[in-house]
């Protein structure tokens, strides 16, 4: 299962969800995170810019601002299944 992750630098919100996101690796190894600087795309920038940190799963908004791991963790186990 592939989590997209959007972020910026200097973004103290997408570093606590970076630490949320690598604890559920570590719970869940099949899990990868596909982490994407908004900065990199202006589409990007344009659609997330005021939304980061930004979790998708399988290309769905699963969570964004602050990042809860139990949506997270639940959402991953619904894919699992």
């Amino acid at each position: 299962m592939e989590i997209t992750f959007y972020t910026r630098n200097q973004c103290p919100l997408c570093q606590d969800a970076k630490l949320v996101l690598l604890e559920l690796k570590k719970e869940y190894p099949a899990l990868t995170i596909d982490e994407r600087n908004i900065e990199e795309k202006d589409e990007w920038t344009e659609k997330y810019g005021l939304m980061i940190p930004v979790v998708e799963m399988n290309g769905e908004l699963i969570q964004y601002g602050i990042i809860d791991p139990f949506t997270i963790e639940e959402r991953f186990k619904k894919g699992i299944n």
